[in-house]
Order: C-alpha cells, then structure tokens, then sequence
C-alpha cells in the first residue's frame, strides 16, 4: 500500500476526549445516600514505566559504551508477550521536550487499545569511553557514523546477540517479525533499515522518517577507491535482491538535506520508487512470495524530527492494524526463543 500524506493531512488536528458529568434531577425529598465511590485508580496503572538508562558495553565494537532504556507496557504480563519497537537515537526517543516523545506515544495508543501492548527499547549510538557520558546530553555520541551508517552487519549483530538478550533477560517480547519494529530519524533511520534488510526474521516492521540513504558511510582509499559503502546503495540492492517481508514507514521533507553526501528527499523517494518496482516486477512476473508493504509521507518539512513525531502514532495504528490489540485479546502461542544470531 502506498499513500501519500499532505502536510496538512500529517500535522492534522488532535483528537480531544470530553466527558460530560450526569445530573440528577431535582427531588422535593433527599434520596438516600449513594454508596461511597470507588477510589480513582492511580494515574500510574495508565501508564507505562521507563526503566534505565542502563549500559551496554559491546564485545562487536570494543572500547565502546551505549545507553539503553526500557518502556514496559501498562499491564506488562510475561505470559502475553508484548510487541516490541526498538527505536534509535534513544536519548531523543525518550525526551519528553522532544519532538517524538515515544513512552508517551506508546502509552496514549495502547490505553487506547489502537495497538497492542508494546515493549520499548531506546537506545544511543556507541560512545568511545568506558562510561556514558552525562555530558552528551540530546548530542550524538562519537561512535555513531561507524554504527548506524555502515552497511555491513556489525551493528546488527550487536543488537541481536547483545542488546536484545540483555533485555530478554528481564522482560519478555514477542518472537515473531509481525509483531517487531524497528525505526529511527536520520542515521537512526538507516540503521533500522539495514537490520530488517538484512534480518527480516527479526524485525518485520521498519519506521523510516528523513532516512540518510546518502553516502555518508563512503569512505574512499587513497587511489579513490571505494573503502567502505553508502547507504547511497541501497536503491540499486533492493531491484536487484529478492523480495523481503517488510512493511515499511517513508517520511521525508521535501526542505531535507542537500551536501556532499546527497539529497536526502531525492534519496528517499528513490527508495520508494525502488520498492515500488521490486513488488511491480514480482507481480509481473506471477513470482510467489511476499511483496513490499509500503506507506509514504512527503512533507515539507526539514532535517528534523518534528513532522515525523507528528505523524509516529498514525504511522503505529497502520504498522499494527492488522493484530488483536484489545488488552483482553487471547494469550498468543508463545514460539520457542530462537538462538542468538537469528
């Protein structure tokens, strides 16, 4: 599916809930005393809880430290699994004066039953010191481009086989692609990308806003020669690659970035042209398997995380509209934990 949003249509008005208290009507004798009201439930038993920030020092990227939070799911029950979304650049994901405020993006729409109950983890790039700077604050630690940028599956290794088991080792989440996404802003983006390219059985779910598919990872030796590889690549991967079993969020803002690294509207409209074509060529060709599901966003927007917060919780409902998302909805058959790597 493919829907190009407006600007308007993306930053529309906000939804406001009224309640309208009932009156009693007028007696000429005093009606009994009603029974004494139930206590409020706590404003807490509404909300999820934000856990951390805790330290992940890699074994993949030696000599490097990262941050991680965790968001646990009003309600959280180890036997119902919940989603999960990994979200990049974690320091910003969980800012509360941010543009994307996810804890609380996830806590509006799960008390909303508009999608199912859903475990976060926000993590940072990797910062070259033996502890977490307090110091960085909402700024990009100095082991980001190596991380997010690169094309290789070092970064997705880590996550796999050290991020996620350090969380699985105290909260549970689901197993199954369907029920996993992965995103991130800018270089967030990317790296999102690059682990579901690369691992759709472990992420079958990929948010994309003001994607870096620019050759900012293109590192070239001294006879020019390219060293390492740009995200720039990946248009010309997916034609030429077989179909992956993705549902995937395209945001970006026509007023994007435009440097030595390329154009990043330009850059992500080839993604999507890209994937157009792939599910095109696929269904031309009568070839069985999955296709491509894809939504575009084309604001008008900048290099910024604003326009895609404002659309994050429309973006969620569509990623996960097709799952029971009632808190009642039956236990799920809980599949055994594959091996790390998978």
């Amino acid at each position: 599916m493919r829907e190009i949003l407006t600007a308007a249509a993306l930053l529309g008005a906000a939804l406001t809930v009224s309640a309208t208290a009932a009156q009693t009507p007028a007696q000429t004798t005093p009606p009994p005393a009603p029974p004494p009201a139930p206590p409020p439930a706590p404003a807490q038993a509404l909300r999820g809880t934000l856990a951390g920030p805790f330290e992940l020092h890699s074994q993949r990227f030696a000599g490097t430290v990262r941050r991680y939070w965790v968001y646990v799911p009003p309600g959280y029950d180890p036997r119902r699994p919940p989603n999960l979304l990994l979200f990049h650049d974690g320091q910003r994901a969980t800012n509360p004066a941010g543009s994307l405020r996810v804890p609380a993006v996830l806590d509006t729409l799960i008390l909303q039953h508009a999608i199912p109950p859903t475990l976060g983890i926000f993590v940072t790039p990797g910062h070259r010191a033996s502890h977490y700077p307090d110091t960085l604050g909402m700024a990009n630690p100095d082991h980001r481009v190596e991380e997010y940028d690169a094309l290789s599956d070092d970064y997705g290794w880590m996550t796999l086989n050290e991020l996620l088991p350090a969380v699985a080792a105290r909260w549970r989440f689901a197993d199954d692609p369907k029920r996993r996404a992965i995103g991130g802003t800018s270089s967030g983006a990317i790296a999102s990308w690059t682990i579901a390219w690369r691992h759709p059985e472990a992420f079958g779910n990929v948010i994309s806003f003001i994607g870096s598919y620019t050759s900012i990872g293109l590192t070239l030796g001294p006879d020019g020669a390219p060293r390492t590889l740009g995200g720039d690549l990946y248009p010309g991967l997916i034609r030429k690659s077989p179909i992956r079993p993705l549902r995937i969020v395209l945001q970006d803002g026509a007023a994007d970035l435009d440097n030595e690294h390329g154009n990043w509207f330009l850059a992500n409209q080839q993604m999507a042209k890209s994937l157009a074509w792939a599910n095109a060529q696929a269904d031309a060709q009568h070839r069985p398997g999955p296709r491509y599901d894809v939504r575009t966003a084309w604001t008008l927007g900048g290099h910024s995380d604003a326009d895609g917060g404002a659309i994050l919780p429309d973006m969620l409902r569509w990623i996960w509209r097709d799952q029971p998302a009632a808190a009642d909805a039956p236990l799920p058959t809980v599949p055994r934990r594959s091996s790390a790597g998978s």
